[in-house]
């Protein structure tokens, strides 16, 4: 070891690499139960535990690499992608874990009050709200709860060749729409949409998947803006939204 990598900072969590051990430090330890606990439930590889003394949670890196990134092409091959399909697959299928989720009309509530802001503070243009609002509209609907990693970014899936080695960052986890994990993962990669489809197999919902890109898109970017990320850059979720227009 020669070297600290910051993975990510801000004001609520920072994560460390330090060697092949990551380091997690969150303000919220109810969080880190969750995570915790959901890598142990769920059916699917995850990091081991190392060792945890709030506020730190050491974990071990997992072999391979990210399927990819936001914002940049992925080179992971249709089969990993595919791989990755299943694996997901493999998470909803399994018992719901005991921690409950977001109500429809909560995230709709969320949604209303974040595109109040985005438009009032001109963080986006009007009409790129409006129209997004409407393509949202079509994941604000009953689903049947499954258990959902919450967050499942590109880069919190990692390969080796064409098999899934691992899913990072489990904080998030809790009884969701299935359809909110498949279009996570796609998010700024919808070419590869079809091969993550072709793994997970049947009841897929390709209008869900694609609402709920607009719809995390617009509950993501102020966040973003205020945490020191940007999701203006090629290919992230201001590029996400405007591919609706």
């Amino acid at each position: 070891m020669d070297r600290i990598e910051v993975v990510i900072a801000h004001h609520e969590r920072a994560t460390l690499r330090v060697g092949d051990v990551f380091l997690k430090v969150d303000t919220d330890q109810a969080r880190v139960d969750i995570e915790v606990e959901a890598m142990t439930l769920a059916p699917v590889p995850t990091p081991e535990v190392l060792w945890r003394r709030p506020p730190v949670l050491a974990l071990a890196a997992l072999p391979g690499v990210a399927l990819g990134r936001l914002g940049e092409p992925s080179t992971a091959s249709p089969a990993a992608w595919a791989a990755a399909g299943a694996t997901v697959r493999k998470l909803h299928d399994a018992p719901l874990p005991p921690w409950p989720g977001c109500t429809v009309d909560a995230i709709a509530a969320d949604l209303d009050t974040e595109c109040t802001l985005l438009i009032a503070n001109d963080v986006l243009p009007t009409d790129l709200v409006t129209r997004n609002r409407q393509v949202a509209e079509a994941a604000l609907r009953p689903w049947t709860p499954a258990f959902t990693h919450g967050d499942l970014h590109i880069s919190h899936v990692f390969v080796d060749g064409d098999e899934v080695t691992g899913v990072l960052d489990w904080s998030e986890a809790s009884r969701g729409d299935a359809m909110f994990d498949l279009a996570s993962l796609t998010l700024g990669h919808e070419e590869h949409l079809d091969d993550v489809i072709a793994g997970y197999g049947p009841g897929a919902d390709l209008d869900a998947i694609r609402a709920w890109w607009s719809l995390r898109s617009l509950l993501n970017v102020r966040w973003l803006v205020e945490h020191g990320f940007d999701p203006s850059k090629p290919g992230c979720e201001i590029d996400v939204l405007r591919a609706r227009m």
